[in-house]
Order: structure tokens, then sequence, then C-alpha cells
């Protein structure tokens, strides 16, 4: 079974598919290392790591390279965050997404909500945008590649659900595999939309929201890190330079739990 089969398969079982997000080799090797079964990126945090802010700044090569060695690096199936697309239309978009899967990539997210701008994309646009990329894959054999669409209404309006469902249902009759909505928690919605859209379901953690057990329960087939590990390495990194250069001592790289030493 080739990764991109595998992958799909893992938004089936009856155990939702944890999934962490890297935003290097590193890290991406450490999380498998740790056991998990597959790998998503985080353009928060890779736009971080390369001295970038999160939006697309980065050249879609730039991607391109990192996500390669990413995949090179571990032997579990990676999916790759590619924000609204690195393109200027639907065919370059979809031509992105098939330089991904050509490299080994076993799917991608892609979010509704624009770049530069506050809003969300009219949704006949976006499902044109997912027809695009999923016509170009299945012309090309990814016929399990795993097309993640992101809903940012969460993010965009005051009273999401009833939009969030109708876009979800556009977004599954256009080719998407999945749907994700960063910013859902609350158990009642959560639960209309998993009965409502027949797709897996995909949330992010919050601060609020981390129980994965709990959403198992609710039926979400998928539970996303984001940028929250990346986010909680860098804030480690300035804590322990804080006390290296207040305390002028490297002692506390070296004891057995530097995290708790720091933050007590």
């Amino acid at each position: 079974m080739n990764k991109q089969l595998t992958f799909k398969a893992m938004h089936q079982e009856p155990e939702l598919l944890f999934l962490p997000n890297a935003w290097d080799v590193i890290s991406a090797m450490i999380l498998e290392q740790s056991g998990f079964k597959a790998i998503g990126t985080t353009s928060w945090g890779i736009a971080n790591a390369l001295g970038y802010t999160d939006g697309e700044k980065i050249e879609f090569s730039e991607l391109l390279s990192l996500v390669a060695k990413i995949v090179s690096a571990v032997n579990i199936p990676v999916t790759v965050d590619i924000e609204s697309g690195y393109g200027l239309n639907n065919q370059s978009i979809a031509q992105n997404v098939l330089q991904l899967a050509k490299l080994g990539v076993a799917g991608i997210n892609i979010e509704d909500s624009f770049k530069n701008a506050p809003g969300l994309v009219d949704t006949q646009h976006q499902c044109d945008v997912l027809t695009a990329i999923r016509q170009a894959l299945d012309l090309e054999g990814y016929n399990d590649f795993f097309i993640n669409a992101r809903i940012d209404t969460y993010f965009q309006l005051s009273d999401p659900l009833n939009e969030t469902i109708s876009r979800a249902t556009a977004y599954v009759n256009s080719g998407a595999d999945g749907i994700f909505v960063p910013g859902l928690s609350h158990s009642d919605e959560i639960k209309q939309l998993v009965n409502t859209i027949d797709a897996p379901i995909n949330l992010l953690s919050l601060p609020d929201l981390t129980d994965s057990n709990k959403l198992n329960e609710l039926g979400v087939k998928r539970f996303s890190i984001g940028n929250g590990l990346s986010d909680a390495v860098t804030a480690f990194i300035e804590a322990q330079s804080h006390h290296m250069l207040t305390h002028k001592t490297t002692e506390n790289l070296y004891t057995k739990d530097p995290i708790r030493t720091i933050f007590r």
C-alpha cells in the first residue's frame, strides 16, 4: 500500500488520526520516532523557521525544497499546508499540488481565506480551485491524494455554523476528501458538522480543545496540532536564552528537566 492510500485510509479507522505538525527536517524525524503515524507541516512554523511571517511570503520553490527533504527523511505519510495554494490562478495552484504529489506527499490542506486581506473567498471560486486540483491529480494517477479543504469561517464570522456546513457540502462535492475547520470547539456544533457532512472532519488544537479522546467520541476523524508545538519550542528557546544571559551560565542546558527548571 503506497503512502497516499495509507494516509487516506487513516481517516476511516475507528480511532481518529492524531496529526502533529513539523516545520523542519529534525522536527519531522522526532515526531516519527515518537510514534506518530503521519505528519503534517505547519505553514506558520515553516515561515518562522525561515525568517518570514505567515501568509505565502516564501516562494513555492522554497517550500517544495523543504518538503522534499522532509519526505525523504521519514517513512510515514506527510501532508502539506499550502495555505491558499501559492498560485495566481486555478491551474497554477493545481500544478503546485501535482508537484507535491510527485514528491511522494500524501495530501494537502488548502484554505478559503484571502492571503493578504480579511475575509473569505467566494464559495464557487474555492469549489473551482478544488475541482482543478482534483482533476489534475486524477489525470496523473494520484486518485488517493488527500485534499483537506480548510474552512476559515470560525476565524472570520460571528455566527459561522450554517456557512461552514454550506461550504463543506460544496467543497466535498467539488473533490475535497476531508473538511478542516480550525477554530471550531463547541461540542454541539462539532457533532452537528460530523453528522451532516459526508467526509472526515479535521479540527485544530486550541487552548480549549486539547483532548483527542473526546473528539474521537464525537466522531472527529483527524486532530491537528497546527503551530502549537513549534510555538512551544520557540518559547522554550527564548526562555533558555534569557536564562543563560541573565545568570551567565549554561548549567540549565544539562539538567534532566530543563523545561521545568525554566518555567517554574
